[in-house]
This record gives C-alpha cells, structure tokens and sequence, in this order.
C-alpha cells in the first residue's frame, strides 16, 4: 500500500492545529480529502491513547474546568426544526480541564452539556491527579454535586459567579458582541479553597486558543464537524500539539515538560511514528491459488 512519507504526514498534522480546514490542507499537500480524513482519524487514536499512557499520577495543585461549544452537522434549533432525522446534530460541548500552574490540558470530554457527559469528564480528570487539588469551574449548577463526587472530599471547590447584561451596541455588531459582565464573585462550594486562587482566566484564554488553532470551532463558516467522531479526533491531535510540541511562551517550555509528564520535547512527526506503531502488521500474503471454475449450472 502506497504511504505518505513521515515529514509529508507531519506537515498535513501541523496545517490541522494551526486553525486550517482539511480541504485546504488537501490543496495545499496536493493528496485527497479522503487521505487528510484518513491520517485525521488515525493521528486522533494514537494521541488519544498516548495521552491515556502517559498522562496519569499528575501533581496538580489548581485545576480549572470550563466547557467550550460547538455543533455538528447543524445547529441545535436547526435540529429541533428540521422535518428529517439529523442523526448526530445539534450542540456539542467540550469540557475541558487545566492545570492552571502548568497550563497542561489534562483531560476533555465532547458531547452533551449535561450530567451524565459532566460526570464522565470529571472521572477521567480525577484519576489523571494525585494530591489535594483546588477545583474552580464557572456559574453552571451541575458542577457543584459531580465535582465532590469525582474527586472526594479531600479536594477544594470554588466558583466563579459571573453576571451579564446585554451589549449596547446596535446593528450586526450587536449578534455577534459578547455580553457585559456586569457583576462578578467568588463562592466556595466545599473544602478550604485558597480564595484568591479561584479563578477560570487561565482555562478560558484556553478556549481562544482552541477556536483559533482548530478550524472546527471558527464561527460563521461551513468548517464545522460532520462526524462527532472527526470533531473528537481533530481535538485529540490538536491537544496532542498543545500539550507535547507547542512551546508556552511564558513558561518557554511544553505544558508536558512543566508538570513532569515527559522531559522530551515533541513534534508532530512523533505523532505519525505511534501511528506507524499502532498499525497491525500486514498478513503475509501465500501462494497464488487458482479458483475452480464452476461447471455450466453450478454457482
């Protein structure tokens, strides 16, 4: 079977977490959309289980948790009104979870804003972290009951309370302007958090980071994800990128190296070699055999 080369593969990775859409990237590289799709699907399973491998008994003092939305196929009030079944469609959300000390990504989730995908995230975060850990998350009432039960009650919780009113700008603006925060504060749900710590700034620069790096996330164009499959796999190698390869500019070095998860610093070409890894051997291929042929009135 023909193969892109190593460099070739590498290149296609780092156009996809540099905010480039897959159809640009198959221009660009002159290969199939077909083949991007298939090195996506790849590169996304072998980053997901590099970071299960590698990412566990991390020491994390300040954790913070936000969700960053997106849809597939169609928007969910497009969903709702649609006269055909849209399997798959609607809002997706991305939980995320940050050590605010050493900005690694430790964990995400894609799905549902709701209990069930919460309670998921934070079970895959809580086994990722050895240590009392501080908890800060946003306004959004599902986190009080589900972080306690992830983490147990040796960890610390606070919240930050945001309170919006509507922009004053008119016109198109007005759609696209974020609301006002007209009030904010600080509320400790459990534990003894250090007040002055609770905070989600570092885990909401966090989700700019993720609009402009992965083209799935850019508003008002058809870049979107068919597939929530895709959509999970384009995160896994983005957050692959982020954690392993992207040099923080504050820290001057990878959010792995910083928590102590690996004193190496990675490329994307690291990232097609575990594909290589992860593929099967190919079946050795026997003699030659001749099929009968059937007699006349025989199948």
């Amino acid at each position: 079977m023909n193969k892109l080369s190593l460099e070739t593969r590498a290149h296609i990775l780092s156009m996809l977490v540099e905010g480039m859409s897959m159809r640009a990237v198959s221009r660009i590289a002159d290969v199939s959309i077909n083949t991007v799709t298939k090195l996506l699907i790849d590169a996304g399973n072998a980053a997901e289980a590099f970071h299960d491998m590698t990412v566990q008994k991390v020491r994390v003092k300040q954790l913070q948790c936000d969700e960053i939305w997106a849809f597939c196929k169609a928007k969910k009030r497009t969903v709702r009104d649609s006269k055909k079944m849209i399997h798959e469609g609607g809002d997706v959300w991305t939980f995320t979870a940050l050590d605010s000390d050493s900005k690694l990504m430790v964990s995400w989730f894609s799905g549902d804003r709701d209990s069930r995908c919460m309670d998921l995230f934070l079970k895959d975060a809580a086994k990722r972290i050895v240590g009392p850990v501080q908890i800060s998350t946003d306004g959004f009432q599902g986190y009080k009951d589900a972080v306690s039960q992830a983490f147990g009650w040796d960890a610390s919780m606070g919240q930050v309370q945001k309170v919006f009113s509507s922009t004053p700008d008119k016109g198109p603006s007005r759609k696209y302007s974020p609301g006002i925060i007209v009030a904010q504060s600080k509320e400790v749900v459990f534990g003894a958090p250090d007040h002055s710590k609770i905070s989600t700034s570092h885990v909401e620069r966090q989700n700019l980071n993720i609009r402009m790096g992965n083209r799935r996330f850019t508003r008002l164009t058809n870049a979107f994800s068919k597939k929530l499959e895709n959509h999970s796999h384009s995160l896994a190698v983005y957050f692959f990128h982020y954690n392993f390869c992207r040099i923080h500019k504050s820290l001057k070095v990878t959010p792995a190296v910083q928590a102590g998860v690996t004193d190496e610093l990675m490329d994307m070409g690291h990232l097609v070699r575990l594909i290589d890894m992860m593929e099967e051997p190919s079946k050795p291929r026997g003699p030659y055999k001749k099929r009968p042929i059937a007699a006349s009135g025989q199948i």
